[in-house]
């Protein structure tokens, strides 16, 4: 399961509690030519087949029994091999009719050619759109229309997100199928059928616990750290759907601040008893947590959502909140600057990242005028130890760090997942921090540094455009004043 910090980084899937019905046998970690057989006529009973055209409007729906057997034979399967084969069964084959597909797409080109008039191209192509549908994609919808159906699509699809990270289920019949049910439930949990809630001491226990079981970025150490979570000047919100009333999907932590934070610790440390909030102290709203609590979820945007929904909600009940701000941490930074210093070390057996003198003092701190010591310290927390190796280290790791947020590109846009999520959003890349995570997770992480995306609420829209349409960053004097040390004192 992938982690992406603090962009959506769900948590393990909770299951739902959901019992095997009694007398239901579940399946050996094999599978037998027995259970494949019922297998194979579970499927072909539950997964309705593609009408034809003429009469797609007039076919009568599947009997719901059918449906609600699929559920009570996939729940009744262990997880791992079993339910990866019927996945893979139901991927490959129950997709599309390849040889349909052929036949209308011969008929589109032929309607072009022909020059036929414009309904009847339309009338091709709709045709052609029509059984490019996958047969399970039947399944899937009628699923979704039983009780409860919606909450059992997003652990299947948890289970393929699961299935495919771990090469238990693969090819590409099953990624086919794994894209389609997204589309399916981006659709499902659009905003309309969407409620924002707030969280609050008062909020029942088991809502509570939820949220501390799901925080992804900044794990909640016990009940008081999460009283203070959602005590004053801070504030916690989760969407819910209306068909799943109550479950937390996705959670975004607030802290109220008079300034953009620099540091996490000042936000998520434990504290004496809590003062009354005085909304006079409160000019900035940093968002320093998301999390994903369904992996089922992943690639459904519901981030970007949350976040303007949440900035709304703060407008209305404090009106006086100028700056909106993230303190978000840079998962990957450590790993791509031990995967530089090695690569660096490997091609040109010496180094290029530092400039002299700073190579200089890190090599007499090391006792090592290699790269090799300095990579197994950045895989060993205990380096923040060292006063001078910290300070030593400051202004490479800082302009470095800029270059990866900034320079490092995935198809053109921002290599790492958080800075590619924020900037999508319209934000601009506002300040890197130094030694702003010092917990062992961000030490490892990004070498303990931490950024401010911030967002300029009126610069958003045309800042989300330049960036999806041409790859333009937005970012601060800081950030490029950085960048640019690294192009004059880094080679790469």
């Amino acid at each position: 399961m992938s982690r992406l910090g603090w962009a959506l980084c769900p948590r393990p899937l909770l299951r739902w509690p959901w019992a095997a019905p009694p007398g239901l046998r579940r399946c050996s970690a094999g599978t037998s030519a027995a259970s494949v057989t019922g297998m194979e006529e579970l499927l072909s009973r539950s997964v309705p087949p593609l009408p034809p055209y003429e009469t797609k409007e007039k076919a009568p729906p599947p009997a719901e029994l059918r449906s609600a057997e699929f559920v009570r034979y996939y729940r009744g399967l262990e997880a791992g091999p079993p339910r990866a084969e019927l996945l893979t069964r139901l991927a490959r084959d129950f997709g599309v009719d390849h040889g349909r597909v052929a036949e209308f797409s011969a008929k589109v080109l032929q309607a072009r050619e022909q020059q036929r008039e414009l309904g009847a191209l339309l009338q091709a192509e709709d045709r052609l759109r029509y059984y490019l549908n996958p047969q399970y994609r039947g399944l899937f919808q009628h699923l979704g229309r039983l009780e409860g159906g919606l909450r059992f699509l997003v652990e299947l699809r948890g289970d393929l997100v699961e299935g495919l990270a771990s090469k238990a289920v693969d090819g590409p019949h099953v990624k086919e199928m794994n894209g389609v049910l997204k589309n399916m439930l981006s659709e499902w949990f659009s905003t309309g059928f969407l409620n924002l809630e707030r969280v609050t001491w008062q909020s029942p226990c088991e809502v509570l616990q939820k949220i501390s079981d799901s925080e992804a970025v900044h794990p909640v150490r016990n009940w008081v750290d999460m009283k203070r979570r959602v005590g004053s000047y801070r504030r916690c919100y989760f969407f819910s759907h209306c068909a799943i009333p109550g479950e937390p999907l996705i959670v975004l932590h607030v802290a109220l601040t008079n300034d953009i934070s620099s540091s996490i610790q000042a936000i998520v440390k434990e504290v004496p008893p809590l003062e009354t909030e005085d909304a006079d102290k409160i000019t900035t709203a940093i968002f320093y947590s998301i999390s994903l609590t369904q992996q089922g979820l992943q690639g459904v945007e519901l981030g970007t959502y949350l976040i303007k929904r949440v900035v709304k909600e703060l407008q209305k009940e404090l009106p006086q909140i100028k700056a909106f701000s993230t303190l978000s941490p840079i998962p990957g930074f450590t790993k791509w600057l031990v995967g530089l210093l090695s690569s660096q070390a490997k091609e040109l057996q010496r180094n290029e990242l530092f400039t002299e003198s700073e190579w200089q003092e890190i090599s007499e701190i090391t006792g090592d005028t290699t790269t090799e010591t300095l990579k197994k310290i950045l895989n060993n927390n205990e380096w923040v130890r060292s006063e001078k190796l910290v300070q030593v280290l400051h202004s490479p790791f800082m302009r470095l760090c800029a270059w990866y947020l900034y320079g490092e590109k995935h198809r053109g846009y921002a290599l790492n997942p958080v800075a590619n999520f924020h900037l999508q959003n319209g934000s601009v890349m506002w300040r890197i921090n130094w030694m702003a995570d010092t917990s062992p997770r961000g030490i490892a992480a990004s070498c303990g540094m931490m950024v401010n995306y911030r967002y300029f609420l009126e610069d958003t829209a045309s800042n989300s455009a330049a960036y999806l349409g041409s790859k333009q960053i937005k970012a601060s004097e800081q950030v490029l004043s950085l960048v640019s040390q690294f192009q004059q004192n880094s080679k790469l």
